[in-house]
């Protein structure tokens, strides 16, 4: 263990190091010690012992782990917990627990305490050192991350992939980069219903309209108060409903709110968009960014895929992918993909560009993580660690997170096609561990596989029927942690698959091209 006198560490000369025959020489070259600064570490306790209201500037994010010292960390910890029990901490009420302290002996004894006292800096200056003393055991354990990863990637195991190493890598750098950085424990009411204040008046100021990040549909956004940090948003559906439109729909308008606000000179925190991560597994990326140019562009999705476009038709798909060129939309199409990974890169984007939004198509794509082959009976097991991880993600990141999901067959086979909670494919998890359970629907669909021969009475009232149900769609809220369920009606495009609130009279739904 270093020595440590009874005089601060800046008084001590390279000779007297030189001269003390336990202080082994190194040749600076080819030696580096791990970052430490016993002279904060010292400052500090000094600091306060003489006053101890030093120790409210600094006990939110400095731990008796973070000094490098093993006499430092105790008497940290003595010195805190007599602080907590309302007791004043000095040299002299810390006395009696060092006396017999083998690890100040090295140091001084109890008389140390008193030296500490004598190297202290004023209170203004405790968060300071606090911070420096933090940043440096941060800087230590980043040396142990990396010494993990290399002795990680020389160990040749047969569970652990390349993959399992990176993400597990990542995993421990996040945590480092949010060291310090959040507020875990317990938060008083106060604190609470501070919070709770705050984002009512941010409601209030945006009319009452909206709480959280904005869908782009106003009657959405009147229901659910907007897309909510923390909470895990199920769109679920059967195929051909329009999951993935809707999707693509709220990810286009929440990101264009962001760059907007950005140019209006809004905060990002009280801003009503956010930046969108789109984890599309089962549409490659390029096909999901020409569906959002088709839908804003007003261009049929089968034209563009096909090239059927005048001069006219591709200039006004130019203008629109260079009107969308600086959208903070990202997307990521790797198949198969885990929610460890999905975890990793989201928390990756979050440091780079502060990520608000992570949109997932959709969860039954996902495996967890370090999935072997599983039978069906493992499969709701499964679906399950991937929905705890996705709100698991939620609210470490604070951000929304919406997944979409398959339902199961069981809606086709009744009469009513309307889906129901007990639909959700796989896992009930589903349902709990989501703060809102959502399902589009689009009537039209299931109307169309009934028709009846041309020419008959039944055909007549199919077409009657059919006029007041196209283009017609249902936003179902099944399940809401914060407020009501009920239906919304939209409005669905499908030539060039937008949906888009209902217009107010009837003869502004858009016509049939037959």
């Amino acid at each position: 263990m270093t020595d440590f006198p009874d005089i601060p560490i800046d008084d001590i000369s390279q000779d007297d190091i030189a001269q003390d025959s336990n202080v082994v020489a190194y040749d600076a070259a080819t030696f580096r010690q791990s970052p430490h600064s016993l002279e904060a570490e010292q400052a500090l306790l000094g600091a306060i012992l003489v006053n101890n209201e030093a120790m409210e500037r600094v006990q939110d994010f400095l731990t008796d782990e973070h000094f490098v010292n093993p006499a430092h960390q105790k008497i940290y910890l003595a010195t805190k917990k007599l602080i907590e029990k309302g007791l004043i901490a000095s040299p002299v009420t810390l006395k009696p627990y060092f006396e017999n302290e083998d690890s100040l002996a090295d140091v001084g004894g109890s008389k140390y305490l008193a030296s500490l006292a004598g190297a202290a800096v004023s209170i203004i200056n405790s968060a300071e050192y606090g911070q420096i003393i933090q940043q440096m055991a941060i800087k230590r354990e980043l040396i142990n991350v990396g010494t993990d990863i290399v002795n990680g990637a020389y160990d040749h195991s047969i569970d652990d992939t390349p993959q399992d190493l990176i993400e597990e890598a990542e995993k421990n750098l996040y945590a480092l980069a949010e060291q310090g950085s959040s507020d875990g424990g317990f938060k008083s009411f106060g604190k609470s219903s501070a919070d709770a204040v705050n984002l009512i008046e941010m409601a209030f100021k945006r009319g009452g309209k909206l709480a959280g990040k904005t869908t782009g549909f106003d009657s959405i956004n009147r229901k659910i108060g907007g897309l909510h940090k923390s909470d895990l948003m199920i769109l679920a559906g059967r195929p051909a409903m329009g999951k993935t439109a809707l999707a693509t729909n709220i990810a286009f308008n929440t990101a264009k709110a962001y760059r907007d606000d950005m140019a209006l000179g809004i905060s990002p925190e009280d801003s009503k968009g956010a930046v969108v991560a789109f984890f599309s597994l089962e549409m490659a990326a390029d096909q999901l960014a020409a569906r959002i140019l088709a839908e804003q562009a007003a261009l049929s999705s089968q034209d563009l895929r096909q090239g059927k476009l005048n001069q006219e038709q591709f200039n006004q798909l130019a203008r629109t992918a260079q009107e969308l060129e600086e959208l903070p939309l990202f997307i990521d199409d790797t198949a198969s993909l885990s929610i460890g990974a999905l975890r990793t890169r989201a928390r990756r984007l979050k440091r780079q560009h502060g990520l608000g939004l992570v949109i997932v198509d959709y969860l039954q794509l996902l495996t967890a993580a370090g999935r072997n082959k599983r039978g069906p009976e493992n499969r709701v097991q499964e679906i399950s660690e991937i929905t705890r991880g996705l709100k698991g993600l939620a609210k470490e990141l604070q951000i929304p997170v919406l997944a979409l999901s398959q339902l199961s067959r069981n809606v086709e086979s009744r009469d009513n096609k309307r889906p129901l909670l007990s639909d959700l494919r796989e896992s009930g998890s589903i349902e709990q561990d989501a703060d809102m359970v959502t399902f589009i629907y689009r009537p039209e669909y299931y109307h169309n596989l009934v028709q009846p021969d041309e020419g008959t009475p039944e055909h007549l009232i199919w077409m009657e029927e059919g006029e007041k149900l196209f283009g017609l769609a249902e936003f179902i809220i099944a399940k809401q942690r914060h407020g009501p369920t009920g239906k919304i009606d939209l409005q669905f495009e499908a030539s060039i698959t937008k949906f888009s609130d209902l217009p107010e009279s009837a003869d502004r739904l858009p016509k049939r091209n037959d």
